[in-house]
């Protein structure tokens, strides 16, 4: 079974984490801090920290129920919908997160959008599971 839309979305969002784990190690060379965040004293390490790390803390799971969910067999509208929200959530967080925050709303719409995206795709993998019994 082929599974496009994953790898669709699975690659935008694996360049996505690059980038944003790319600015973590210039952004400590910059500041001079080898470890840590710099003890509240950086800032703009403390944002491409948090970047990437909240990147990382749901990109796994988001991918993990779209590939689920392809697998099951749902229409491109619904898996599309799902990568879709997932992505642009994931790249909504941190421009959000820039600048100390101040597109608050940035960071709001994209924690909403993945949290949609992460619960469509839970449900329709319970509401699968549920109807094989």
């Amino acid at each position: 079974m082929l599974v496009t839309v994953t790898a669709l979305y699975a690659g935008l969002l694996a360049l996505l984490l690059l980038v944003l784990g790319l600015r973590v190690p210039f952004r400590r060379q910059r500041y001079r801090v080898s470890l840590g965040e710099g003890e509240g004293k950086v800032p703009r390490l403390q944002e491409a920290v948090r970047m990437h790390g909240n990147a990382a803390e749901t990109i796994p799971i988001g991918l993990i129920l779209l590939l689920i969910v392809e697998m099951l067999g749902y229409s491109l509208y619904i898996l599309h919908g799902i990568g879709g929200a997932l992505l642009l959530g994931r790249m909504l967080h941190p421009l959000g997160l820039a600048g100390g925050g101040r597109h608050f709303w940035a960071r709001a719409m994209g924690m909403v959008l993945t949290w949609l995206a992460i619960l469509a795709a839970a449900l329709l993998c319970l509401l699968s599971a549920a109807s094989s019994f």
